[in-house]
């Protein structure tokens, strides 16, 4: 009947229809005279590899299956038979109208390629789009940053003409920082679609302080420290203005990426690299340069120890805000600012009038203040300020670091034409040492991964084009032959 049968009473060869390949008019015989045949068949069992082997035969599935609605072997043996117009000779003229009916399934895959395929483009262009925008977002905060900074930078140096007065400049300008939470919210209503009123934002910022808020407790532990640091920072730089041009202040300060990096390894247990290693002894190496550029006089010594004592604490302030506080959003970040400009008026006020009464910092009325070079600086400080805390919601952070290093060609520029610097070819190689040390506490952590990755994209390119070369030349050399054969041939005529 078309299954093998074997002395064990189990189906093991695969199925042959042969009595299946019979003529559609010849009647099936009745079912009495192959009664002996399907009681042997209700014992016959079929082994789950031969059903693997034979999924594909109609008469092992409909022998097996129950999802056909037959009741009985009976009805299974008559419909293989043809007893009701079952044809199996007849399922592959069904199945080419089924093929003509429906699109092929490689038409489909192709189209249902093509679709993914511009979906995929529409996301790339999309991705490109986005990444080409925030590209031109950096370059705008880049030139931002070095102009507000090489221009905070010359404008301390020309207030310092007429107003001799660093630590006042540092309080004045401290106390701008006020304005950091004002402008932020501004920020937050017209962006946020969930709109907060001042007291809300406000409290919901001071969670960064700890569940209980921005207490006195608080206040004295975590952010007059800070404060300390930040009138630190910047007083030791403008008073290195005073002492070295501004060329030397802004390529020496740059030295604080170095120190962060060497206070994080040493505090913070943070991943050693190697690179950056060399980086902080190119930094070290670059502020020997630089005194050593100047002969060692004491006026360029103090200003460099001035410098390099002010990135130390820009780094460890940094340093100390990751370990002491960790991590901050826009918004904590801008009260955190707004704070420190608090513990300025509340407890830095008082050193400026004993400087003023001691005649450290003397002015003799205030109507020899230059307010607009003081207000101009404090804003410039502020701006600079705001893009470097901010600009990372827009940009690279990286982008954000090449405006510092862009300063220094500007100032060396102002410096040229406003001052008698004198640019030796060791000043020149102390900048150059310092800014390639910058660059390199620039790279990432993975850098060396991507580098490796690159670099077997590059040979595994070069493999693909060795033979493609290879057979152009093979191709040609065939090419070439065929077209000498027939001359050869015309000489032996």
């Amino acid at each position: 009947m078309g299954i093998r049968e074997f002395p064990n009473g189990t189906a093991r060869g695969k199925t042959i229809t042969i009595g299946m390949r019979r003529s559609p008019d010849v009647s099936p015989r009745r079912l009495s005279d192959i009664s002996p045949q399907l009681r042997q068949l209700k014992y016959l069992v079929v082994d789950e590899a031969i059903k693997e082997d034979l999924k594909w035969s109609r008469s092992v599935e409909d022998l097996t299956s129950a999802s056909v609605g037959l009741t009985s072997i009976e009805e299974r043996i008559l419909r293989i038979t043809g007893y009701y117009g079952y044809q199996p000779w007849a399922a592959s003229y069904k199945r080419d109208e089924h093929s003509r009916e429906s699109p092929a399934p490689a038409e489909a895959q192709m189209q249902a390629g093509v679709e993914g395929s511009g979906r995929g483009n529409r996301c790339c262009w999309k991705c490109s789009v986005t990444q080409l925008k925030k590209f031109f977002w950096g370059v705008a905060v880049v030139l931002g940053v070095c102009s507000s900074w090489s221009g905070s930078t010359q404008l301390a140096k020309l207030t310092f003409k007429k107003f001799d007065a660093p630590f006042t400049l540092t309080w004045f300008a401290t106390n701008w920082n006020f304005l950091f939470f004002p402008l932020y919210y501004i920020g937050h209503v017209f962006k946020s679609a969930e709109k907060q009123s001042p007291k809300q934002r406000y409290r919901e910022c001071c969670r960064f302080f700890g569940d209980n808020g921005l207490t006195m407790k608080v206040f004295f532990t975590k952010a007059a420290p800070f404060g300390v640091l930040w009138t630190l920072t910047n007083y030791l730089y403008l008073h290195a203005i005073k002492k070295i041009n501004t060329t030397d202040v802004s390529v020496l300060f740059c030295c604080n990426k170095a120190f962060v990096f060497l206070l994080s390894w040493i505090v913070l247990r943070d991943r050693f690299m190697g690179v950056r290693i060399v980086a902080a002894i190119l930094a070290i190496a670059g502020i020997v340069m630089m005194t050593y550029a100047d002969g060692f006089h004491s006026h360029s010594v103090i200003g460099i120890a001035l410098v390099v004592g002010s990135a130390s604490m820009s780094a460890l302030y940094k340093v100390l805000f990751k370990l002491l506080l960790g991590s901050a959003k826009f918004g904590e970040a801008a009260l955190f600012l707004s704070v420190l400009s608090v513990f300025n008026v509340l407890f830095i006020t008082c050193i400026p009038v004993i400087l003023y009464f001691t005649k450290v910092e003397y002015w003799s009325s205030f109507d020899v203040i230059p307010w607009g070079n003081l207000c101009g600086f404090s804003i410039l400080l502020l701006t600079f300020n705001i893009l470097l805390n901010f600009g990372i919601a827009i940009t690279y952070p990286t982008l954000i670091s090449l405006g510092i290093v862009l300063s220094v060609p500007v100032n060396a520029i102002v410096d040229h034409y406003t001052s008698e610097i004198v640019f030796n070819s060791v000043r020149v190689i102390a900048i150059v040492i310092i800014g390639l040390g910058f660059l390199l506490l620039l790279l990432p952590e993975e850098w060396d991964v991507w580098l490796m990755k690159l670099l077997t994209r590059l040979k595994v390119r070069k493999k693909e084009e060795i033979p493609e070369g290879n057979g152009d030349i093979v191709s040609g050399l065939q090419s070439k032959s065929r077209r000498t054969r027939p001359s050869m041939s015309s000489f032996a005529h």
